[in-house]
């Protein structure tokens, strides 16, 4: 049994930790693709590629910024993860 809770604990940690590098990405990307929407609404400019450029700019920008501490939440995720795997006994039977 505590093989499994050790196995959802880290399934659990995984969603968080891909969660929390994907949200500041995805978040900015979408204030500016709405920020351009409202503008494109309110100025009657129906470019569908207009909205490709500003996204592109944020997305980078936010990778530029947040990418050392994303890189090191993964890294400390690795870890933990070979760490586990280190301290599974190695007396075990393979199933058959």
């Amino acid at each position: 049994m505590d093989d499994v809770t050790t196995l959802l604990s880290l399934a659990d940690k995984m969603l968080w930790v891909t969660a929390l590098i994907a949200a500041p990405v995805l978040i900015a990307s979408l204030a500016v693709g709405l920020v351009v929407g409202v503008i494109q609404a309110a100025t009657s400019v129906n470019e569908q590629t207009l909205t490709f450029v500003p996204k592109l700019a944020v997305t980078a920008l936010m990778l530029v910024v947040l990418g050392g501490s994303m890189l090191t939440l993964v890294g400390d995720f690795t870890e933990e993860i070979f760490a586990q795997i280190a301290a599974v006994p190695a007396t075990r039977e393979a199933p058959r």
